[in-house]
């Protein structure tokens, strides 16, 4: 009898049309990975060259004064990118993986980015975790919608009943054969992901790999649950269809505006505006308050003074960019608050729905997600502010711009380590696959124990 099913299955055009659909849309995936990945490296090495390219000519126009040079000299940081991101870009692609900064005031930085049109940006890019969530399921529906029905509407059910005992094993069989082949092109699109985009055999490829296996058995799950309704195609399909709708469309979207709801940020429009009114309203105010100010601030400076009498000097201008961030800084912090809030809640809520906490954890594991951009945020800060600490005595002493050695000063690299929660990231799934599995056998179960099972 398998064989005959093992037969029947890959003569059917149909299927082998939507295993090679998978395969194919796979594939492009991974192609968007591998070049998403070769531009974003095709940047850090250009901004890499650039930025010796700009120092050295900055030091030769301004050789004077290093608190001049150092207004436009800038420094980059990179967040490195794992290879998996060619897998599920996540945030990435709207936020940027290297962030050049000068020593002037942060927050007016720090959200600059490349333009891009928004359009393209609202639709996302056809990565591979994008093909899992959205595709797979699709053609899981379609591969069991009819199972059983097929053969009632076909009125071949008489012939199996007369050809088995146990015409639930067949069943059984029918979708086992479904889930083998769909599992067949998912292992076999990571193999080629793993060879083409260069992804390290680690723990975290291991979590990604168990994770797409879980959530495509939860599909086929949910589709065993309905069919064991026995209700007829058309209803089977409309109530598979209409939970691909729910989980992939309705829930993101739903939990995407909760969280807007409940955590507005208007702090992102008023960091910027308080960062700007920070600094420019200086020019038109007394310098002797700036100056306390930024002493207060950092009071390892307290011996560096402004010349009395002077409308300008480069301690002032400086002094005058700190209260840029620090003016802004209660905002900066509700706002970075408010968006750990959003992720937070996003992944609570998401545990629910296997569509959400899939993406969620396939964004971790290739350090794609929100939490990796706001711990690069912090690292960022760090790092503005080492070179700030670092530079700002040689402004105040005025120390003479060839003095410094400025080939050193390359790009940095902020690394994340993959922290794998497998419990947190497998046990959902395992959850609600298993529920699905048990509820269907229970519905099964009153027709019959499995060898005296029996349709009507």
């Amino acid at each position: 009898m398998n064989t005959l099913l093992l037969k029947n299955f890959f003569r059917s055009k149909g299927l082998m049309i939507g295993l090679l659909f998978l395969l194919g849309a796979g594939l492009v995936s991974l192609h968007i990975g591998k070049l998403f990945l070769d531009k974003n490296q095709e940047i850090i090495e250009k901004t890499a060259h650039y930025q010796q390219e700009s120092i050295a000519r900055n030091v030769k126009f301004h050789p004077k004064e290093i608190g001049l040079l150092l207004y436009y000299v800038r420094f980059g940081l990179v967040n490195e990118m794992s290879p998996l991101a060619g897998l599920s870009m996540g945030q990435r692609d709207v936020h940027p993986s290297l962030q050049s900064v000068t020593i002037r005031n942060l927050e007016e930085q720090k959200y600059e980015t490349d333009l891009m049109n928004p359009m393209y940006q609202l639709l996302g890019n056809l990565d591979f975790s994008f093909v899992l969530i959205c595709f797979f399921p699709l053609i899981i529906i379609a591969f069991c919608f009819n199972l059983i029905s097929e053969e009632k509407e076909g009125g071949t059910w008489s012939l199996v009943l007369s050809q088995s005992s146990r015409p639930l094993s067949m069943i059984k069989a029918k979708i086992l054969i479904r889930y083998a082949s769909v599992l067949s092109v998912l292992v076999l699109l990571l193999v080629v992901a793993s060879v083409y985009l260069h992804l390290p055999l680690d723990a975290a490829l291991l979590a990604f790999a168990l994770t797409s296996i879980l959530y495509v058995s939860f599909w086929f799950a949910l589709a065993w649950l309905v069919v064991s309704f026995q209700k007829n195609s058309s209803q089977n399909a409309l109530i598979l269809l209409l939970s691909w709708v729910l989980l992939t469309l309705v829930a993101p979207a739903t939990i995407n505006a909760l969280t807007l709801h409940l955590y507005p940020v208007p702090e992102a429009f008023s960091v910027v505006l308080e960062s700007r009114d920070g600094y420019h309203n200086k020019w038109d105010e007394p310098k002797e308050p700036t100056v306390a100010k930024f002493h207060q601030h950092y009071p390892q400076f307290s011996q560096y003074q402004h010349p009395e009498g002077k409308d300008y000097s480069w301690l002032w201008y400086y002094a005058m960019q700190q209260m840029g961030d620090d003016e802004a800084a209660p905002d900066a912090l509700a706002l970075k608050e408010k968006l750990q809030k959003r992720n937070r809640l996003s992944s609570i809520v998401g545990l629910f729905f296997p569509t959400v906490h899939v993406q969620l954890s396939l964004n971790a594991l290739s350090l794609s997600d929100m939490d990796n951009y706001l711990h690069f945020l912090e690292k960022l800060e760090d790092f503005h502010e080492q070179k700030r600490l670092y530079f700002y005595p040689k402004i105040f002493t005025e120390v003479p711009v060839v003095s410094e050695k400025w080939a050193a000063f390359g790009l940095e690299y902020y690394r994340e380590k993959v922290e794998v929660q497998w419990l947190k990231m497998l046990l959902p799934l395992l959850i609600i696959t298993g529920l699905c599995l048990g509820w269907a056998s229970l519905k099964f179960n009153k027709n019959g124990n499995e060898e005296n099972f029996k349709l009507s």
